[in-house]
């Protein structure tokens, strides 16, 4: 190919070459800085972005299973709450059995003895009714209850924590033979009522101490699902984010670039008409 010809220009034609490809590259570059992403697409580089969007997945069901964790705990704590309660209103009802079982008691004092411990023991049964959280009752006994708690553990739904539910309403296991008709109304029945209620305090200890644990355990879980999603969304930043500070040194260095090859292009552009020179 001749060297000094007016059909083809050589010079201009790799001058443009390069200032097309230092333009993809700027283009490049003010996208990365605009989005602040080097992988925004899968244009961009498909098998990262693949793996970015596989983990951004995981991270967001990680949000379903804290707001299950949440929602468990939060329903265990209303429980142990009414527990914790009903322990109370168990030791007030051992003082009045026991100072119900003196024998030198008059009919007046028994009486009134009596109405304390019914009251305590109907308030046993309001505070088991009312410990419900989003519909779930751990502590009642039910068509649907006690609930048991099973929450969520892991992102694809494989794995659940269960706290098993505590029935403690009147009649139940927990409380043994304290009913809805029980009373100190006798001697008698007061001083069988001391060993009564007495199992039902260590039953209903028993049962808070289960649920505590079954709290701590979805405490403790939460904070590590916090951690992992911390952790998986750090992972994805660091394969698709963008290294603003080197983009931006980037970005200056080819705006120099592109304004070099604009040059070199008119440079050799003009090349053609020096060869008008030869013909004067």
């Amino acid at each position: 190919m001749p060297l000094n010809s007016v059909n083809t220009n050589v010079g201009a034609m790799a001058a443009l070459q390069n200032l097309t490809s230092t333009q993809m590259d700027l283009s490049t570059t003010q996208n990365r800085i605009n989005t602040g992403l080097k992988v925004a697409s899968a244009k961009d580089n498909g098998a990262i972005w693949a793996i970015a969007q596989n983990q951004r997945a995981t991270s967001g069901s990680l949000n379903a299973v804290k707001e299950s964790l949440q929602r468990g705990q939060s329903t265990v704590d209303v429980a142990m709450a009414a527990g914790e309660s009903v322990s109370d209103l168990l030791l007030q009802m051992k003082q009045k059995a026991l100072a119900a079982s003196d024998t030198t008691l008059d009919t007046n004092s028994r009486t009134a003895l009596n109405d304390d411990f019914t009251s305590l023991r109907d308030q046993i049964q309001k505070a088991v009714d009312n410990a419900e959280f989003n519909g779930a009752n751990m502590v009642k006994a039910a068509a649907s209850n006690p609930a048991t708690v099973k929450a969520l553990a892991n992102a694809d739904g494989s794995q659940t924590i269960t706290v098993a539910a505590q029935d403690l309403s009147l009649g139940s296991t927990a409380l043994g033979g304290i009913t809805a008709t029980s009373s100190i109304g006798a001697q008698s029945t007061a001083a069988s009522m001391i060993t009564i209620v007495n199992s039902a305090i260590t039953n209903v200890s028993s049962a808070l101490s289960k649920l505590g644990t079954g709290s701590r355990s979805l405490a403790s879980h939460l904070t590590f699902v916090g951690k992992l999603q911390d952790t998986i969304d750090s992972g994805v930043g660091n394969l698709v984010d963008a290294d603003l500070a080197k983009e931006s040194a980037k970005l200056q260095a080819l705006q120099t670039k592109q304004q070099l090859g604009v040059q070199a292009l008119s440079i050799a552009n003009q090349s053609s008409s020096i060869l008008l020179g030869l013909f004067r």
